[in-house]
C-alpha cells in the first residue's frame, strides 16, 4: 500500500463570511486562539506524516506564504531577547526547503476545481485534502487516524460525520453500504440534498485521502451543485474501481467557515490548552452569570 506523503490545501476562497475581518487577510489565517487555522491544518498534516505540502491558493493569500517561511528578523529579535523557548516553537513547525509548494486557482471555481490545480503535484501517488475551515480536536490528529485506516484499506477514504437531516442540505451526503468499525462502506455521494431527498445522515468532512485517478475525472470540469466543479462528482465514478469508505473519526469539528463554530472553536481550544483553559473556564461561568 503506497504511503500518503503529499496533501493539498484549498485556500483560493474570499471569506465573504468574515467581512470585514478578510477584507485584507485571507480567512485562514483567522486565529483560534494563537494559532491560525491554516497552521492547524498543516500540522495535522504534519502530525500524519505527511512530507509535501501544496497550497492551492488566490489573489491576496501571500501572508500564507510568508507564515509558512522562515522570518530571520523575528528569529534574531528573538534570540537577542532571550526568547528561546518562543524561537524553539516558531521553528518547530515551518516546513523544511523545498517541501511546500504553492499554485493559484485563478477562478473561484469550487473545490474539485481547486484539487485539480494541484495535479502536477501529485505525480500518481494517493494525497490528502484539508479544509482549514473544518477545524477538529481530537487525542489523535483526524488525518492521522485516517492514514492509518487507509494503510490496511487503501482506496479513496472521507471523513464523515452524522448531521441532523435538515442540515444535509449543507454537505456531501454518503449512500452508505456495510459498516466495519469507524468504516463506512461508500455506496454513493449526493451533493448537497434536500432533507427529504438524502440517502442518509452521514456528511462529507474536509478530510480526504484519495488516488490519483481522480484527476481523469476533474479533467471534464463538469459543473455540479452551487455551479461549481465539485470534488464528489469526480469521487462518484471511482466507486467500485477502488476501495471507497467514510471514516467516522475520533474528535470534535467545528465549523470555521461560520462566525458562530468559529467563535466555538475558539472557546474549546482555550478550555483545553493547560496555561490559560483554567482562566477561559472561570470568565465563561462569569458570563453565564449575567
Amino acid at each position: 500500500m503506497t504511503r500518503v506523503r503529499k496533501a493539498v490545501f484549498p485556500v483560493g476562497g474570499l471569506g465573504t463570511r468574515f467581512l470585514p475581518a478578510t477584507k485584507a487577510m485571507p480567512k485562514e489565517m483567522l486565529p483560534v486562539v494563537d494559532k491560525p487555522l491554516i497552521q492547524y491544518a498543516l500540522e495535522e498534516a504534519q502530525a500524519a506524516g505527511i512530507e509535501e505540502f501544496v497550497f492551492v491558493t488566490g489573489r491576496g493569500k501571500e501572508s500564507i506564504e510568508d507564515h509558512f517561511d522562515r522570518s530571520f528578523e523575528l528569529e534574531q529579535t528573538l534570540k537577542d531577547r532571550g526568547k528561546m523557548a518562543e524561537l524553539e516553537e516558531l521553528l518547530r513547525w515551518v516546513p523544511k526547503p523545498g517541501r511546500v509548494a504553492y499554485t493559484r486557482q485563478q477562478e473561484p471555481m469550487g473545490l474539485g476545481h481547486a484539487v485539480w490545480c494541484a495535479r502536477h503535484f501529485i505525480n500518481n501517488e494517493p494525497f490528502a485534502v484539508l479544509l482549514a475551515d473544518d477545524l477538529i480536536l481530537a487525542k489523535t490528529p483526524c488525518l492521522k487516524q485516517m492514514t492509518d485506516a487507509h494503510a490496511k484499506v487503501g482506496g479513496n477514504l472521507i471523513a464523515v460525520m452524522d448531521v441532523p437531516r435538515e442540515h444535509t442540505k449543507r454537505y456531501g451526503i454518503l449512500s452508505a453500504g456495510r459498516t466495519d468499525g469507524p468504516l463506512v462502506e461508500i455506496r454513493g455521494l449526493v451533493e448537497k440534498p434536500k432533507p427529504e431527498a438524502a440517502p442518509s445522515t452521514l456528511a462529507v468532512i474536509g478530510r480526504y485521502i484519495i488516488q490519483p485517478q481522480v484527476f481523469g475525472h476533474l479533467d471534464k470540469k463538469a459543473i455540479g451543485a452551487g455551479g461549481e466543479i465539485q470534488l464528489t462528482d469526480s469521487l462518484i465514478p471511482m466507486i467500485g474501481e477502488v476501495p471507497c469508505h467514510g471514516y467516522r473519526f475520533e474528535g470534535q469539528r467545528f465549523d470555521c467557515g461560520d462566525k458562530v463554530g468559529f467563535f466555538e472553536a475558539n472557546v474549546a481550544f482555550a478550555l483545553a490548552r493547560a496555561d490559560m483553559g483554567k482562566e477561559v473556564r472561570q470568565i465563561i461561568q462569569n458570563y453565564a452569570k449575567v
